[in-house]
């Protein structure tokens, strides 16, 4: 399997958001789709989302990101 780059991961994670704004017509998707839009320039709407971004893929690397379902 081919390893993405950020760019790449990003563009499939908003192909990901945008389908489930599609299907469900969240508010809260679309606002996020909209901070997340990239520019010409190449950065994103809102700037500071591109940092949280990096952010999460330093996390999931580490392996301090936890997916499993846990019921409380």
């Amino acid at each position: 399997m081919k390893t993405l780059s950020e760019q790449e991961a990003y563009a499939a994670m908003y192909a990901f958001l945008e389908r489930w704004y599609r299907a469900t017509g969240s508010d809260d998707v679309a606002a996020l789709l909209g901070s997340m839009a990239t520019l010409p320039s190449g950065g994103t709407a809102d700037p500071a989302l591109w940092v949280d971004w990096l952010d999460a893929i330093e996390a999931a690397k580490s392996g301090s990101v936890r997916t499993d379902m846990k019921l409380e």
